[in-house]
């Protein structure tokens, strides 16, 4: 059945006023109008809603039941606008999607300085992979990203603002000692057990790549979903593991890196964003945030 809201609303007003003069002042209509709308939905209810009298308006018992289902309706809707009302007046919400080292060891000091700033508005974070956050973005349930650069899964029609250079490294404890200064190449430390991120991050893939251009083959010892995990094992000997430099204590505690031979290419961290489409003046804020690479 097709009935317009408008009646719903004048039926909501005239049954909790228990008055069509109320509603009318209420709603800023006649109160001609207001009898008009009730007689309407009657009809297309055929349902008597109200017992008329001179004195007073008394809602039947099907009024009653009406009432029940209409009450919650609208409070709902009042709800979603002062939702929205608050949103104008904070900015809302803001999305960012992320790895969880990203998260830890580049975004949360951005995180902390932009709460303090604006406490009103709240933070998602969505822990993904490098990516997993390109399919975030492109499906709408991220405002921005802050994933590894280079990623082939970023859509050139986006906007990529590089933030900031890092560099890969080897680390391993002392039972590799040997390696300190001898500066293996990649053949070599291609002997050892080395533990990395899984195949369904970029930093698999740009590992894999750097080997497959030196005509070898990696072939991991264990391949893991946290960067954190992968320092943890290195630490007890397990192996020597791949992750990037900025999660790494400073001095790197029990752990040294190992100098290869061969210079690994530098990497990049890099906000994404789709700006044909409209945010928050709160995503914007956030976005000046990130300051862009001088090469950039």
């Amino acid at each position: 059945m097709d009935i317009n809201f408008e009646l719903y609303k004048v039926f909501y007003h005239v049954a909790t006023t228990l008055s069509f003069s109320e509603a009318s002042k209420k709603l800023y209509i006649s109160q001609s109008a207001v009898s008009q709308s009730i007689k309407a939905l009657e009809g297309k209810l055929s349902q008597t809603l109200f017992i008329r009298s001179t004195k007073r308006v008394r809602l039947t018992a099907e009024g009653e039941i009406l009432l029940r289902h209409i009450e919650p309706a609208v409070s709902l809707i009042r709800r979603g606008e002062a939702r929205l009302l608050d949103s104008a007046s904070t900015g809302g919400q803001i999305r960012i999607g992320a790895s969880d080292t990203i998260c830890r060891y580049f975004l949360v000091p951005y995180i902390e300085r932009f709460h303090q700033a604006f406490p009103g508005v709240h933070i998602k974070v969505i822990n993904a992979t490098s990516i997993q956050c390109a399919e975030l973005l492109k499906n709408g349930q991220a405002d921005f990203i802050v994933v590894n650069h280079p990623n082939a899964y970023l859509n050139h029609l986006w906007s990529i603002r590089r933030i900031k250079q890092f560099q890969d490294v080897f680390v391993a404890n002392q039972s590799f000692a040997h390696l300190k200064n001898k500066r293996p190449s990649l053949a070599e430390l291609s002997e050892y057990p080395l533990l990395m991120l899984n195949k369904k991050s970029t930093t698999s893939e740009f590992l894999h790549g750097v080997f497959q251009q030196h005509a070898l083959e990696l072939v991991p010892e264990a391949e893991l979903s946290s960067n954190d995990l992968l320092i943890d094992l290195a630490r007890i000997g397990l192996g020597i593991a791949f992750v990037p430099n900025y999660c790494l204590s400073c001095p790197p505690d029990t752990l040294f890196i190992v100098e290869t031979k061969e210079t690994l290419p530098a990497r990049e961290l890099a906000v994404v964003y789709n700006e044909k489409l409209p945010v928050s003046p709160a995503v914007n804020e956030f976005l000046n945030y990130f300051e862009p690479l001088q090469n950039s």
